[in-house]
């Protein structure tokens, strides 16, 4: 059987949200940021990559650390006795002056382009600090090392000239006539606050990857500015993302609804975009119309970028686990364009990058669900929003990076599961191929008694019935008979009794 990939495409215990895909040499490499599962803040660990032939994205190679926080000048005075999980900003800055102030400083998402020498260059903002830093490498996934920071002719830092804007989430492209242009900004996503140190911003650089050749200019409109235009309700935010398809530029970045991904389409690179659509949302809002009180899954930000893998095209974004907005999951899922080159809102899916819709019968992970709801309601991620009352994505041990998976007498690999599952609350899967099952097996515990009804695409189509009656802490296996099933669907349980359970995986049998 050929091999499967679903969402999330990473090991289940890879948290790498803020995913910007490239295509080099035959590869797509993914870049983003580096979430910490369970951590207190975005974007605790080292920027790690992944990348897989364009013509086989079932299969991800995990290409290890391309850049550590501590190669970054201003990340480099850390008190000997500093705490391993000393919070964002470190201690006490001495010098609010100072380019390189005492402390650890997050890595926010990056972007990585090649530059006019062949050479690979990273760029990439440190949490709180306003400029753009950059390093470089010679390969697309090698050792890349800190070149220096964005700045004007003068040498003046981006960011610290008394008119600059805090730059934030940069993104880099470099356009058929070799003119690199750099794209950085945060909105406001309140109408109600004046915040004149945000906004969405483009430039171009000199061929040097450092040296601005041209000013900042306002690119995208803000929620101040878009009010009664094709922008409302979807403003710029962040997570500014560039590509140009069939001689059009298209600008990706997350809205100030946070939980969807718009696109923008423009004759130029660095003016006159008018408003295209939602790209994709990770509760499935504004799809068909579908309103954010009918989220399929907990929201939270988003962040991603496109890119075409052997003729078809993909966005990438991220989705929340663990009940906080830091241990986010990079997913993807298919787009396509029409004719005038629009691109329809995508689904949010399970089967993501796979080649088609995932076999209808075998083992599966309970966590490439793509709708986790309770009643028909899902809220924002957060411990606070969610309490006790919502299930959610987690797993058994801290985090863990993949060289100690590796290193199996040192560690075992982390176990992802749906956690608190109560009554109402509804699980979906997006798509099977079914030839035919009509078994279907689930690995849980907790303290219930009740049962699991099975169903394909809606409630008013069931097909079968798990009895549950658990009280471990230990997997147990549950198991049902149900109708045979044939043809493409999607795949629902929704649990019904007291108590609450945990699941693992699931098997689908014939």
């Amino acid at each position: 059987m050929s091999r499967q990939v679903y969402n999330p495409y990473m090991p289940s215990f890879e948290y790498v949200p803020d995913g910007e895909p490239h295509l080099f040499e035959g590869r797509i490499y993914l870049y983003g940021s580096h979430d910490r599962f369970d951590g207190a803040d975005f974007c605790l660990n080292d920027y790690v990559c992944y990348s897989a032939d364009e013509k086989d994205l079932t299969s991800w190679r995990y290409e290890g650390i391309i850049y550590r926080k501590e190669q970054d000048p201003r990340n480099q005075n850390i008190p000997e006795d500093a705490p391993a999980n000393l919070p964002r900003g470190g201690v006490e800055v001495k010098d609010e002056n100072s380019l390189n102030p005492p402390g650890v400083h997050a890595m926010w998402a990056p972007d990585v382009v090649k530059g006019p020498d062949g050479r690979y260059y990273l760029y990439y903002c440190l949490d709180v600090l306003p400029e753009i830093a950059v390093a470089v490498c010679d390969s697309p996934a090698g050792k890349y090392e800190f070149l220096g920071f964005v700045h004007h002719q003068d040498g003046t830092l981006l960011g610290r000239g008394e008119k600059d804007l805090i730059q934030f989430d940069p993104g880099i492209f470099v356009d058929d006539d070799g003119k690199i242009y750099l794209y950085s900004g945060n909105g406001p996503m309140h109408r109600e606050r004046f915040e004149p140190y945000k906004g969405s911003q483009v430039m171009r650089l000199c061929r040097d990857m450092l040296t601005l050749e041209t000013e900042p200019r306002h690119l995208m409109p803000d929620i101040h500015e878009a009010e009664g235009t094709e922008y409302d309700g979807h403003a710029f935010f962040e997570a500014s993302s560039i590509r140009k398809i069939n001689g059009k530029y298209y600008f990706v970045y997350s809205s100030v609804q946070s939980h969807e991904l718009c696109y923008a389409v423009s004759d130029k690179p660095d003016e006159g975009y008018r408003f295209g659509g939602t790209l994709v949302d990770i509760g499935d809002v504004f799809l068909n119309g579908r309103t954010q009180e009918e989220a399929l899954n907990c929201l939270g930000n988003t962040h991603g970028g496109i890119e075409c893998a052997d003729g078809q095209w993909y966005v990438f974004y991220h989705r929340q686990a663990n009940r906080t907005n830091f241990s986010r999951q990079g997913c993807a899922e298919k787009i396509y364009f029409d004719r005038e080159g629009k691109i329809a809102q995508a689904e949010v899916t399970s089967c993501g990058l796979n080649k088609g819709p995932l076999r209808g019968e075998g083992r599966y992970p309970a966590i490439i669900a793509c709708q986790v709801t309770r009643y028909g309601k899902a809220v924002f991620s957060g411990p606070c929003e969610m309490g006790e009352e919502y299930p959610y994505f987690t797993q058994d041990i801290p985090d863990t990076e993949p060289d100690e998976v590796l290193l199996e007498q040192e560690s075992r690999c982390p176990v992802q599961y749906l956690r608190n599952i109560k009554d109402g609350s509804r699980i979906g899967y997006k798509y099977f191929a079914f030839e035919g099952a009509d078994r279907i097996r689930m690995q849980v515990r907790g303290q219930a008694e009740g049962s699991v009804s099975v169903y394909l695409d809606t409630l008013d189509n069931s097909i079968g019935s798990i009895p549950v009656s658990v009280s471990s802490d230990r997997w147990t296996e549950v198991s049902g008979e149900m109708e045979p099933a044939c043809g493409i669907h999607a795949l629902y349980f929704e649990f019904r009794g007291s108590g609450q359970i945990d699941f693992v995986t699931f098997t689908l049998e014939k």
